[in-house]
């Protein structure tokens, strides 16, 4: 089944009938891992607000307290995409699986396609497993991933512990932690350095299939490009304080050349979805990484998760 499995609007159908379609499809993501809802005239945040609401039956927000990635709150449980810079990819993963909660269902909302590329990624995560080499996927099931980060004590950078954990107060930043599984501590100018260590797959929480479930590919300095990586060397003096890293959970060194057969399957199973203005794309979070391509001129992707 190609992703994302395409709904369109019937003739005659409209906002209302949009309702109706989020509560029959809700049953497909399951088999078909993301769906595409295009051509039903939606707007505004407002009308996808309540689209995410059918479609999860009322299920609550789920709030990025605590995750690695840029983004700007919009309002009632609603985020920009990725706010990385545009000439950036980013790699597929499933959200947040470096913590110990995660949504189930993501939801992107397209305002503005980009002029060029800006495609969201998507892949079958039960087909990047089974098609990694069987002794790389053992040695990540036997040891796990450790999730390293650094976040600065400057507000408004983008990536400080402020805006990552939502919250100026160091008391409640340490909760945060403690939420989300992490282990902390702080550091010298007021650093606040994160682990997470977690399995490498996971179980579908309703069929049960096991799926590649992680995000060492991205997390590790290898991922960068070479000159990025030299800057941060030369800003940060060492690779243990650059802003993300990994090791397996036992502290050892993931090879660099697992992680680039990883790259290579990633990069094979890739499907990009192009985007049109007012498309809605539901992704299951277990059944299905997504990523971003680089793009040219305004995009503005919002998300929403339960």
């Amino acid at each position: 089944m190609a992703l994302p499995f395409a709904i369109h609007k019937q003739a005659g159908g409209g906002t209302e009938s949009l309702a109706e379609a989020a509560a029959e499809a809700r049953p497909e993501l399951s088999r078909a891992g993301a769906l595409l809802f295009r051509g039903w005239e939606v707007e505004a945040l407002e009308a996808f607000g309540r689209f995410v609401d059918r479609f999860s039956d009322g299920a609550s927000p789920f709030g990025y307290a605590g995750g690695a990635s840029p983004r700007e709150a919009l309002g009632s449980g609603v985020y920009s995409s990725t706010e990385y810079p545009p000439e950036m990819t980013l790699s597929l993963h499933n959200e947040l699986s470096y913590a110990d909660v995660q949504p189930r269902t993501l939801f992107f909302f397209c305002l503005v396609p980009a002029e060029q590329g800006g495609e969201t990624t998507l892949a079958d995560s039960r087909r990047i497993l089974e098609r990694i080499d069987r002794q790389v996927v053992g040695e990540f099931r036997s040891k796990q991933v450790r999730y390293l980060r650094n976040l600065s004590p400057l507000k408004g950078s983008g990536y400080s512990w402020q805006e990552a954990l939502e919250t100026d107060e160091p008391a409640e930043a340490e909760a945060q932690c403690r939420r989300i599984g992490a282990a902390f501590e702080w550091r010298e100018g007021g650093w606040l350095r994160m682990s997470q260590t977690r399995p490498a797959t996971a179980r579908h929480p309703e069929t049960g299939e096991e799926v590649w479930f992680n995000q060492a590919d991205g997390f590790h300095p290898s991922a960068l490009a070479a000159d990025t990586h030299e800057a941060l060397l030369a800003e940060c003096g060492s690779e243990e304080n650059f802003r993300l890293g990994v090791t397996f959970g036992d502290g050892t060194a993931i090879p660099v050349e697992a992680l680039d057969h990883v790259r290579r399957v990633l990069r094979d199973e890739t499907v990009p979805h192009r985007w049109e203005r007012g498309d809605i794309v539901v992704v299951d979070n277990f059944l299905t990484a997504h990523g971003r391509m680089p793009f040219a001129g305004e995009r503005k992707i919002a998300l929403a998760m339960r």
